[in-house]
């Protein structure tokens, strides 16, 4: 038999020691970190997985480091979402493939949200398309999984912080596994 969630947590190990962008923290403890928040939050299984994995997009990436910084939107997030629908439902792909949204999202509709991001995530919302117009935002939030998205990303927002104490990646391997499809 297949170890999916094996082969899924050992890539996110495996390719996850670039550092973050332009962050301070690795890929690896960027989705540990966020999978954390989740699962502090009482988020689902599968909720908690597309946390772990928003970014899993950037990690098949190889020119992806810098694309950003060069005003490239190279959208992780529907290569990450596509990949994932392999083995999982839109519970965790839907999520994942919308947190980019989502920024876009709360930037046009809370005015303290642009404030906090970080100057990564400030040159990564540039390329992506900037915040949201009235009517862009008005057809996300009745998107499926909106919601959850959301969530995520203020939990992505939170996961940079090199200082924080997490568990090992296989302390997810039960929500992992829970969120596979037959």
């Amino acid at each position: 038999m297949n170890d999916i969630a094996g082969e899924i947590l050992h890539l996110l190990a495996a390719r996850g020691g670039r550092m973050y962008g332009n962050e301070a923290v690795t890929q690896l403890a960027h989705g540990v970190q966020c999978a954390l928040l989740a699962e502090r939050d009482g988020a689902s299984p599968a909720t908690i997985t597309a946390a772990l994995l928003h970014d899993y997009g950037h990690l098949l990436l190889d020119d992806d480091a810098e694309a950003a910084n060069q005003g490239k939107d190279l959208r992780h997030e529907a290569i990450g979402a596509d990949e994932l629908a392999k083995w999982f439902g839109p519970a965790v792909t839907e999520p994942v493939r919308l947190h980019v949204d989502a920024k876009r999202f709360l930037c046009a509709t809370d005015l303290e949200y642009f404030a906090m991001l970080s100057p990564a995530s400030v040159t990564s919302l540039a390329v992506q398309g900037g915040p949201f117009t009235g009517r862009e935002a008005e057809h996300f939030v009745h998107r499926p999984f909106a919601q959850e998205a959301v969530m995520l990303r203020r939990w992505d927002d939170l996961a940079k912080d090199p200082a924080m104490r997490t568990p090992p990646i296989q302390h997810f391997r039960r929500s992992v596994e829970a969120s596979l499809e037959d």
